[in-house]
Formats: C-alpha cells, structure tokens, sequence
C-alpha cells in the first residue's frame, strides 16, 4: 500500500485523490437567485444527506483562488435554493450549466430546461428534474486553514419535496426509473449498476 501524507501534497493531488477513491458520488443540480433575481444553476458532486430530522442537504462549493463560486454567494445573500437530482434524462443539459459565466448571466440560457416557480422558496426549479428539493439556508461553514478559506460547506433545510409520480410508490422512490447518475473521477458518470438486498445485523 501507498501511504501518503497529504500535507506534502498539492492541492490537484489530493482532488485526484478524493474524487478518484470517493465513488460513485450524488450529482445536485442547484438553481439559486444573484441579487438582482437572475437564475445561477451549476452542478455539484461534493453533495449529500446530513439528516432526516430535520430533513437536511449539503453542498460542498470550492473557491477558486479564495474567491467565492456564484452559487454559493447567491445562497448567503437570498437564504434559498433548490436542489434536483441528475438523471439519465437531463445530465446532457444539466452538464452545459457547468460553463463559467458571469455572474449575471444565467446558465440555463445554455439549455433547453424548463424553470418552474416553486412554492415555499422564491427561487425556481427546473421542471425536466424528476426530484426537486426547495431548501431554505441552514448554515454555511467556511472551511481552510492558514488563514486561507478553500470551501463554503452549504447546509440546507428542506421546506418542500417535489417527486415524479411515475418514480414514487408506496411512500418510496423507485431506483430504476429515477435513473440518477452519479460521478466519478475525469470526465465519467456512473449508471445504477446491479442492485442487491442485505439484512443489516440486529
């Protein structure tokens, strides 16, 4: 086994590191508003579950040279977002908003996605999303060291649910026909692959 330490790395080694070992990784697709209302949407795989009671999400934004993604400085100043999961139906023009643009210009101009008003937030969902989550802010933790901050870690609070009825069924999402994609290392995704049923010990 290599054992390497991470401080005598670069910053590209560790990334390579983590995204090449953490697989397959959930891909949130997040709309959020600038502060004169236009829609930012950009996908993230730095993305999980935090809890269920209350239900909670988190995403992950690296800064680039310190300086804060679009994303992420929307969120601290309108206090929402909405969160969809990436499917086999919309990664293509889910993967065009990963463009760099300013600030004031939207990336779903760059798509053929549908916005969709939400109801408890006031920042729009995309409709061709078969999951889509409005969050309000929970708290966002500013992570670095050396006085140097890498990561605005966003943690959101679920206010509504939005599921395809052909994907849900007796209170539970089906994994086939949500058909979520998830990320790997490079420039490859992941399908679900086989699925297989455990017991977990009592």
């Amino acid at each position: 086994m290599l054992s390497l330490d991470p401080t005598n790395n670069t910053e590209r080694e560790n990334y390579k590191l983590l995204i090449g070992s953490i697989i397959p990784r959930p891909i949130a697709f997040v709309t959020s508003l600038t502060e004169n209302d236009t829609v930012n949407a950009a996908p993230f795989s730095y993305f999980n579950i935090v809890s269920s009671n209350p239900p909670m999400i988190s995403v992950s934004a690296q800064r680039r040279d310190g300086k804060q993604k679009d994303t992420a400085r929307n969120i601290l100043g309108k206090k929402e977002f909405v969160i969809h999961i990436v499917d086999e139906s919309n990664v293509v023009e889910i993967n065009k908003t990963a463009a760099t643009l300013s600030p004031n210009e939207s990336e779903i101009a760059l798509t053929s996605l549908t916005l969709i008003d939400s109801e408890q937030v006031s920042v729009p969902g995309v409709k061709e999303a078969k999951v889509r989550m409005e969050c309000t802010l929970e708290q966002v933790i500013e992570l670095g060291e050396d006085g140097s901050i890498g990561t605005d870690l966003i943690i959101g609070k679920i206010v509504r649910f939005h599921i395809d009825e052909e994907i849900y069924h007796d209170g539970k999402i089906d994994p086939i026909k949500l058909g979520a994609l998830s990320r790997l290392a490079g420039t490859n995704y992941a399908k679900i692959g086989d699925i297989f049923a455990m017991e977990r010990p009592k």
